[in-house]
């Protein structure tokens, strides 16, 4: 049984790597095509592609009457994405902060986690919480495109050049989705069944084995966008699952399974998050960039919350 379950771990990374990949040329082929910038795909097609794991994870854990690992694995893919994938991507190569578009969907980023931790601080999270998440999206989403619509970015200009048919950069994009996915769902539940075996609670499960398994998609597109020098992509990419997580996971979530908070993740994990969202906001906008020293400092705090959160469950 162990070694079929390594075997699962191992044929998921395969499949997030491959999917990543294809995700990212399909999403700049897309961009230019429809004439927006990468930024704009990034926050919109790779973000809702690569937020579908949590989407679907959550759901289950909801039905399951597992409320650790729905929440959990929100608030521990958000700070996943901010510590580690930031973090990881910023030491391949420095990111690129576009002030405009910091202004614009990390504006939104807090403001969703601000919400979100307001609606956490009453235990619970019913249907009005999730419409109120779920329209904020959709506000955020139409606001988002009208804006870039009537300023892209320069980027548009570099990539509309591409050769690639509308047609194929849609199935790289959605067949990148599809592998990513389906990766995914290997990793987490091969990763869900070997923690449960240690014991551990739900939200714990959640926070840590859970969150990273459904943040690999991101990981793996943003580091891929890295490598292929498409900062805006990697950057929008981490902005944009984070907003989905919180008002469109959280919102569908809450609308169809109406969900208790646990109390640890209320007490402590929710506001891990805030921080380090507050922390993202000054390290983009100090110099506009992420550097590799940042970066590494990023992994650093991630590694010393995982630690805390290993050691309490000892």
């Amino acid at each position: 049984m162990p070694i079929l379950l390594y075997l699962t771990l191992a044929a998921g990374l395969i499949l997030l790597v491959a999917g990543g990949e294809g995700l990212v040329r399909g999403a700049v082929a897309l961009a230019g095509r429809l004439g927006v910038s990468p930024l704009l795909i990034g926050l919109t097609v790779v973000g809702f592609g690569t937020s579908t794991p949590e989407l679907v994870t959550s759901l289950q854990a909801a039905f399951a009457d597992a409320p650790g690992i729905a929440v959990g694995n929100v608030v521990g893919s958000n700070i996943a994405n901010i510590l580690l994938i930031l973090g990881v991507s910023a030491i391949l190569a420095p990111v690129i902060v576009s002030r405009r578009a910091f202004q614009r969907d990390g504006g939104a980023m807090i403001a969703a986690t601000v919400v979100v931790t307001g609606i956490v601080m009453t235990g619970a999270l019913g249907r009005v919480g999730g419409a109120i998440l779920l329209a904020g999206l959709v506000a955020y989403i139409w606001t988002a495109y009208r804006l870039d619509r009537a300023a892209p970015s320069p980027e548009s200009a570099e990539i509309a050049a591409g050769d690639m048919a509308l047609w194929k950069a849609a199935l790289y994009a959605l067949g990148g989705i599809a592998l990513t996915v389906l990766g995914a769902r290997f990793l987490v539940m091969s990763a869900t069944e070997l923690a449960g075996r240690l014991g551990v609670s739900d939200a714990v499960i959640g926070l840590t084995v859970v969150a990273v398994g459904t943040s690999l998609p991101e990981l793996v597109t943003s580091v891929m966008a890295a490598i292929r020098k498409q900062g805006d992509i990697a950057f929008g990419n981490v902005l944009g699952s984070n907003i989905y997580n919180i008002a469109g996971i959280l919102g569908i979530t809450a609308l169809v399974h109406p969900l208790e908070v646990p109390s640890e993740i209320a007490a402590f994990d929710i506001w891990v998050m805030c921080g380090a969202t507050a922390l993202l906001a000054v390290v983009a906008t100090t110099a506009w960039r992420i550097s590799r020293a940042e970066g590494g400092f990023l992994l650093l705090l991630y590694a010393a919350y995982i630690g805390w959160l290993a050691y309490g469950a000892l």
